[in-house]
């Protein structure tokens, strides 16, 4: 079994809780991987990293490679192999995916494959799709404002319809919930790299994909006295589902 790591900007609970300021730079968190998914600070668009590049999402799901100065407050990166046949990954054939339920509920199964059950995965799957459901969101000047605040008043929901893409996606188990969001997190890139944002509802003709069980994980934490002057507390199930829907609060 291989080493594989993930590596995290700050905590879920943290960026919920209204700490959306820069941790590190997209130069720096480009260091540690080169697939994954995050915000930018002030939660300024949606992240996907693939390729080793880093792409923003706009409000309006238009995409831009992301400045190497541009701050990130909370990211999840891992390093996604080709070699498909080492045991920490599987490929993985998709047919008619008809909802982000039904999505999940495939890449939970091919995680038992994996023995994967009580570690994270990373997951990158190259689609046709029919439709694909997804928002973004543009800065909040107050860099403490909650997650679901901001998705409240500045996120935009938008339709890409018959198009090419990618799908980068990334599970955490149950136990880790607060750390990040337990389950599924996935975003999506089209083929020619202009759309983009995080996925409310897919549905997927056919796809191509390849998973990785991830065995440890790396967090950097905010080095700021303010970051130390918030009182962390497990952010609600409720909340957490709020923001992953885009429905806010």
């Amino acid at each position: 079994m291989g080493n594989k790591k993930m590596f995290q900007v700050s905590t879920l609970q943290t960026l919920m809780l209204g700490y959306s300021r820069a941790v590190i730079s997209v130069e720096e968190l480009l260091t540690h991987g080169d697939t994954g998914l995050g915000t930018f600070a002030n939660v300024d668009g949606e992240m996907i990293l693939l390729d080793g590049i880093c792409y923003r999402a706009m409000q309006n799901g238009d995409i831009k490679e992301a400045e190497s100065e541009r701050g990130v407050p909370f990211s999840v990166v891992s390093s996604m192999t080709e070699d498909i046949s080492a045991s920490e990954n599987v490929s993985a054939d998709f047919g008619l995916i008809d909802s982000m339920d039904r999505l999940k509920t495939v890449l939970n199964n091919k995680i038992i494959d994996l023995s994967g059950r009580n570690s994270m995965c990373m997951a990158r799957i190259e689609g046709e799709f029919e439709r694909v459901f997804a928002r973004s969101v543009s800065a909040c000047e107050n860099d403490h404002t909650d997650l679901n605040m901001i998705l409240k008043k500045n996120q935009r929901v938008f339709a890409f319809e018959k198009i090419k893409g990618i799908l980068v996606c990334v599970c955490f188990p149950d136990y880790m919930d607060g750390i990040n969001a337990a389950g599924w997190h996935v975003h999506f890139i089209s083929e020619d790299r202009k759309y983009g944002g995080h996925v409310l509802d897919v549905v997927m003709k056919s796809g191509k994909g390849i998973i990785s069980k991830i065995d440890s994980l790396e967090i950097t934490l905010p080095d700021d006295p303010v970051f130390d002057a918030y009182s962390l507390k497990q952010v609600s199930e409720e909340e957490v589902k709020a923001a992953e829907q885009g429905s806010g609060v």
